[in-house]
């Protein structure tokens, strides 16, 4: 056996874990930093605060007597409040009856159910509030886009450009660039623009109108390369350019959409360009389930890259106002896209493939931790607001669950029986095992 050949494999595998434990770690300690801190305030004691499951390989008692620990299977984490009978929050029922009522109200059990309901929620809202921040935190870092559209740097590129740095974009090809807010229009300029390697564009230059010449707008350039897709696959990577498909020249993304879109998942051989150096790589689409503007999905091939032009916009300031706007908005797309997919799987619309176990995640994870700080930390955010949208589902043993018990509770004036509680914990948890087996299926069999 080669070893020495392994190396490389094993080092991506543990890079893949690595990225999959600290971004799991990140979205659980907040996670449960919620119910932690919210717990406190309501007057509810939490007896462990645990990062990790198993083994304990490190733990301190805090002034309030709250075990901070981390444990040695890092894939999850809880707080066990007083009176609770395990991690799950089951409640121990004989235990908190032969406390005193000062002491009872200590506990999760014995709290109000305002104190209760407030706890448990907290866990799926600080999720959401972390995804809001980072998303926000990101857009504000890297600001807006220019309008007018302007350069703001030039890409190494296999094509020539008479472009320069600051110079705004009046107009491609003899037809006017619209605002940015105007997206209708970019799109309406993108199918008037010849697809060919070199275009005119009319640009503002230190006062003066200048006729230059450049390559198409939009080259088949790779911006992003998407997690477990062909591209990534086949090695493509962020600042390819595709120049060729199976032989044919391309010089517009477009073409490489159509390319793709109309083979049928026949294999591709690509020429791609990156920093002066020529290789090919041959690919297979892949069937994907594409989420649309109504929340609808379309089947489609794909390689798996995005685009964008051969330059780099020129970007300007945005307010904290508008980056947290952002920020909840891309929130809400994700949440409402999350639970569109769902509904489409259980009604057979879209495959059943789109669901991701474990090993799909960590292979995400790794895929975009590779790419960069900035698509790592997004993906966290992205991991964080389904974590906390998957917490709310109504299913014993998950935070929903709990919800839904304290909603019996205010509505009938009385707890629901510990039996019963045992019963609907036992079935909540059978779902959720099930669930991971069969997402876990899909990592091992599905394309």
């Amino acid at each position: 056996m080669d070893i020495l050949g392994l190396l490389p494999q094993f080092g991506s595998v543990i890079w893949t874990l690595l990225a999959f434990v600290l971004a799991l770690s990140v979205i659980v300690a907040i996670h449960e930093y919620g119910h932690y801190i919210v717990g406190r305030w309501s007057g509810i004691h939490a007896e462990v605060f645990s990062l990790g499951f198993g083994p304990v390989l490190f733990s301190r008692v805090d002034k309030r007597g709250t075990v901070w620990q981390f444990a040695a299977l890092p894939f999850g984490g809880y707080v066990k409040f007083l009176g609770d009978a395990n991690a799950a929050s089951a409640p121990d029922g004989e235990a908190v009856r032969e406390m005193s009522a000062e002491e009872r109200r200590r506990t999760m059990p014995g709290a109000p159910l305002w104190a209760r309901t407030a706890t448990v929620a907290a866990g799926p809202i600080f999720n959401f509030a972390l995804s809001i921040i980072v998303f926000a935190a990101v857009i504000f870092a890297q600001g807006e886009e220019a309008d007018p559209l302007a350069v703001g740097a030039l890409r190494d590129m296999p094509a020539v450009q008479e472009l320069q740095v600051g110079d705004q974009l009046l107009a491609i090809d003899g037809i006017s660039v619209p605002s940015f807010e105007n997206g209708a229009g970019f799109n309406a300029l993108e199918q008037q623009i010849s697809k060919a390697a070199q275009v005119s564009y009319t640009v503002g230059r230190d006062g003066t109108e200048l006729d230059v010449m450049g390559p198409y707008p939009y080259p088949a350039l790779v911006t992003n390369v998407m997690p477990q897709s062909a591209a990534l696959k086949a090695g493509l990577k962020i600042g390819d350019f595709i120049t060729a498909i199976d032989g044919g020249p391309v010089f517009a993304f477009s073409q490489l959409k159509d390319a793709v879109e109309s083979g049928n998942g026949a294999p591709l051989l690509l020429d791609l360009w990156n920093s002066g150096e020529t290789r090919q790589v041959t690919l297979s689409p892949k069937r994907v389930d594409e989420p649309q503007p109504d929340n609808t999905f379309v089947t489609q091939w794909r390689i798996g890259v995005a685009g964008g032009f051969f330059f780099e916009p020129a970007t300007q300031a945005t307010s904290v106002t508008s980056a947290l706007s952002n920020g909840v908005m891309q929130t809400k797309r994700i949440i409402e896209g999350s639970l569109s997919g769902m509904y489409h799987m259980v009604t057979g619309a879209i495959s059943s493939c789109n669901l991701s176990g474990p090993i799909g995640i960590a292979q995400t994870s790794g895929a975009m931790a590779s790419q960069g700080a900035t698509n790592f930390i997004w993906f966290i955010a992205v991991l964080s607001t389904a974590v906390g949208l998957l917490n709310l589902f109504p299913v014993p043993v998950l935070d929903g669950g709990h919800l839904v018990f304290f909603a019996y509770e205010a509505v009938a004036r009385k707890k629901p029986s510990e039996r019963v509680l045992g019963v609907f914990m036992s079935a909540g948890l059978i779902m959720i095992l099930s669930l991971m087996v069969f997402a876990l299926g899909n990592d091992l069999f599905c394309p």
